[in-house]
């Protein structure tokens, strides 16, 4: 049903529908996007009330990606009587079906009734103190993929995109949490050397391939959000070793059980 993405706004109503039926729950309080190396907070959060293959929901298709699973989760949060959405099916720029999928989760959390969004990834670090398995609050990020969500003349602010309201919760959970620049490359190639040099001139601190549309798609729909990359490896130049897919999935799965437990407790607090 990918063609209600010619409405990008008709297809999140749409989606946000169908989960309401399908799961029970008349309105989500907290969306998450789990990227490599997160997919364990979700069995922390809470009860799952329902859980739905991602190609079932209107506007969703199948993960691209090893490491993401292709499920869209319903969980009453322990002890608030929350609900979260948990998006597991994350769509990347480099799959080609275009930004309006790409944020399409974002904007149907939005629909669902979100007023919060936690945003996670695995990157590459340009900070050498980094090492892999090091979790990094998102302070800002530079967006070169050359595309934006927001389309027509919508100028929208994005002053404090990522919430300094939520990294102070989060620093409640570990005040050890250090923060950093996202770099938003399109992929799917990993950056090259220059590349990496370049993103640390203009202020860059971490490099990935996602988070920076979905935020931007977020703060357009009046979220507040929450940014948090896992180094999973040292940039291209800084790291000594070729870069691999695989290498990102083992620290994400060495990570796992530390971040997740961070993760979990920080969504009880929001």
């Amino acid at each position: 049903m990918t063609e209600l993405l010619d409405d990008p706004r008709a297809a999140a109503q749409a989606a946000a529908e169908h989960l309401a039926a399908a799961t029970g729950v008349e309105r989500h309080d907290i969306a998450l996007v789990l990227g490599s190396g997160w997919g364990g907070a979700a069995d922390l959060i809470g009860e799952t009330v329902a859980e739905l293959p991602s190609t079932e929901v209107p506007g969703f298709a199948a993960p691209a990606v090893v490491g993401h699973v292709g499920t869209l989760r319903s969980i009453r949060v322990h002890g608030s009587g929350k609900h979260a959405l948990v998006l597991g099916a994350r769509t990347h720029l480099y799959e080609g079906r275009g930004v309006r999928a790409v944020v399409h989760g974002v904007r149907t959390a939005a629909a669902a009734g979100a007023r919060t969004l936690v945003l996670t990834n695995g990157c590459g670090g340009l900070r050498e103190e980094w090492t892999a398995g090091t979790p990094v609050l998102i302070s800002d990020h530079i967006n070169l993929t050359a595309t934006s969500p927001v389309e027509g003349a919508n100028f929208v602010d994005l002053t404090d995109l990522y919430s300094s309201r939520l990294r102070a919760v989060a620093r409640e959970i570990d005040p050890s949490l250090p923060e950093g620049v996202y770099v938003q490359f399109r992929g799917p190639h990993y950056e090259t050397p220059a590349e990496v040099r370049m993103a640390q001139r203009v202020g860059g601190d971490l490099v990935g391939m996602s988070t920076a549309l979905e935020a931007i798609a977020a703060r357009e729909a009046g979220l507040e959000v929450l940014g948090v990359s896992l180094v999973t490896n040292l940039a291209a130049g800084i790291s000594a070793t070729p870069l691999s897919h695989a290498e990102v999935i083992e620290a994400g799965q060495a990570a796992g059980p530390r971040i997740s437990a961070l993760l979990a407790a920080v969504v009880a607090k929001l």
